[in-house]
């Protein structure tokens, strides 16, 4: 995938209990009107998503989240079977299921690695790209239960260095970073991470940011998920400015703006 253009990533979460209600969808008829939504609207990636995963939420079991996603990727690749498909999770056995049933392109864990010790060395086995994203505390449930960081920055660095050399070894050569915008993260941490996005370059690797209508934007601007769409694409245009190579995202549409006007003025030297 030639990244000198920024990707963008569509979100279709096949949830009842996402902290973003309007990406919900949970019957065939909705699955395939928000693919063929975010397909129109210039998505590069499509990323599914069957265990919501926002604080403090109850975590769906294995089962319920293989039978939301054989649902919803029978229906995308039998209509789409072109589309780039990501899948959200943390389950090495989910992991292999999908890739191997539906020939899914990308693995993307919120854990590291670390809600599942089977994980590495399944994607390892399986030879996909793998999303590395930093998450601070055991689970989601508890994740944002008052995070502390000495230096966020270093910490986060510290995290991924480690899990990128365990990844290397095992031979896993595509590789994309994602700091973890929200996740066991206050809000002045995540605006340090903002802040010093392009210190991530260090490594060398691809760098993916979801921000997409999260608690960072909507606490700050005392609105809501619903109503904070403004606010990611002032700060999905900070994180392309800052380095990142795919955008994670619920409204493409707005996004893939974000991404041609931040690459003309990149050609016009507004912004490095």
């Amino acid at each position: 995938m030639d990244l000198s253009v920024p990707k963008v990533m569509g979100i279709l979460n096949v949830t009842p209990d996402s902290f973003f209600s309007s990406s919900r969808f949970m019957s065939e008829q909705g699955i395939l009107n928000r693919v063929e939504k975010i397909i129109d609207e210039g998505a590069d990636i499509l990323d599914v998503g069957a265990c919501s995963t926002r604080p403090g939420i109850e975590l769906v079991s294995e089962e319920d989240e293989l039978k939301r996603l054989r649902l919803a990727l029978h229906l995308i690749r039998k209509r789409w079977p072109e589309i780039p498909v990501s899948v959200d999770t943390f389950r090495a056995r989910v992991a292999e299921a999908v890739v191997k049933e539906y020939g899914v392109d990308i693995i993307n864990d919120i854990s590291g690695g670390d809600m599942d010790p089977d994980m590495f060395k399944t994607v390892a086995r399986l030879q996909v790209p793998y999303i590395l994203m930093h998450m601070k505390g055991e689970n989601p449930t508890v994740m944002q239960n008052k995070p502390h960081y000495e230096d966020v920055m270093l910490e986060v660095c510290q995290y991924l260095a480690k899990r990128i050399s365990t990844l290397r070894e095992l031979g896993v050569n595509d590789i994309i970073l994602d700091p973890g915008f929200g996740f066991g993260k206050e809000l002045d941490h995540n605006y340090e991470l903002l802040r010093r996005l392009d210190e991530f370059e260090l490594f060398d690797i691809p760098m993916l940011v979801g921000v997409s209508r999260k608690s960072m934007i909507y606490k700050c601007l005392g609105t809501t998920p619903e109503e904070c769409l403004n606010g990611t694409s002032v700060l999905n245009t900070m994180a392309l400015m800052g380095g990142a190579h795919f955008l994670r995202v619920h409204d493409v549409k707005e996004a893939v703006e974000c991404v041609k006007l931040v690459q003309i003025c990149k050609k016009a030297g507004l912004c490095r």
